[in-house]
């Protein structure tokens, strides 16, 4: 079995019963990939700084940050530098042979760069320029198995590698893969780091376990009696979807990319339980199955069908 394991960067998480419980599993003969967020250290760290964390609201009302050129400097600085460290140097203290990488190394993370962002604000719409953030296309996922088949632990963090537009298209005129290193397209992004997980955890066909500073996912976010178990339908998982709010909306987001990827299942539950991984994976939290997908086999085939016809 392999697990992807993301921590969480909020101040309420403890990451320690977390790493504790990678190291029973590693003994264990499982293969854990670790990855950890850390937007709270990056925001204290901008503030030490004497600079202001930038937020914005897309169209779509999710929120999210805008990473300006200065802001990607400290997040390069706190994310594969001072927290990837910490937690590499810990997991060493439990006994894990853990390698610390970020999602730039050997093309681990990869995609395209968004220089300009769509944000709403004041009611009005309006485009951000100068921003470095990315979504992941593809994992190497070569390189993650090279290092769990050599009895190593991988830890992992954004930023990832981001191509430049005018990279891209000179890829696609040329149609080389390796035009991007050799024009200099390339440019270290910031990406969401529950979403990189939930690339990884499909790339691996693994199981994805997210540790939160909440139990799951309620269906009342200020009641925790109200958590959802499990969904394995889409009816179920519209409920999820539903009572998903504030950042519980982009792990439910992540959850299904991770899901449509080929994630074997997904669980969301808190870091600061007992035994915190093996818990999510013995029913605790709230677990999302594929199931929550649909038939996605029969409407892919539907869709051929209708497509060998025309």
């Amino acid at each position: 079995m392999t697990v992807v394991v993301k921590i969480g960067g909020a101040r309420a998480v403890d990451p320690e019963g977390a790493l504790a419980d990678v190291a029973s599993l590693v003994e264990d003969g499982e293969d854990v990939v670790l990855t950890h967020g850390g937007s709270t250290a990056v925001d204290e760290t901008l503030e030490d700084l004497g600079q202001d964390p930038t937020y914005v609201e897309t169209p779509g009302g999710v929120v999210g940050r805008f990473t300006d050129e200065d802001t990607m400097n400290v997040f390069k600085m706190v994310m594969p530098g001072k927290l990837n460290t910490d937690l590499v140097e810990s997991l060493h203290n439990e006994g894990v042979n853990a390698v610390g990488l970020s999602g730039t190394d050997g093309k681990l993370l990869e995609g395209k760069r968004k220089s300009a962002v769509r944000v709403k604000e004041d009611g009005r719409k309006k485009i951000l320029r100068g921003d470095h953030s990315g979504t992941i296309e593809s994992v190497n996922a070569d390189l993650l198995e090279t290092i769990l088949a050599g009895g190593y632990t991988p830890v992992v963090s954004v930023p990832v590698l981001g191509r430049e537009k005018e990279s891209a298209e000179r890829r696609s005129a040329d149609n080389s893969s390796e035009q991007g290193s050799r024009d200099g397209g390339y440019t270290a992004v910031n990406a969401d780091a529950d979403r990189a997980a939930a690339a990884i955890a499909g790339a691996l066909e693994a199981h994805l376990v997210v540790l939160t500073d909440v139990s799951g996912i309620y269906e009342d976010p200020d009641d925790e009696s109200t958590k959802i178990d499990a969904a394995a339908t889409p009816e179920a998982f519209e409920t999820v979807k539903t009572a998903a709010e504030g950042f519980m909306t982009k792990k439910v987001m992540a959850a299904e990319e991770a899901l449509e990827g080929g994630a074997t299942s997904v669980t969301v539950a808190s870091a600061n339980a007992d035994d915190p991984i093996t818990s999510a994976l013995a029913g605790e939290g709230t677990t999302l199955e594929p199931g929550v997908l649909g038939d996605t086999e029969t409407a892919d085939a539907d869709t051929t069908a209708t497509e060998a016809t025309q």
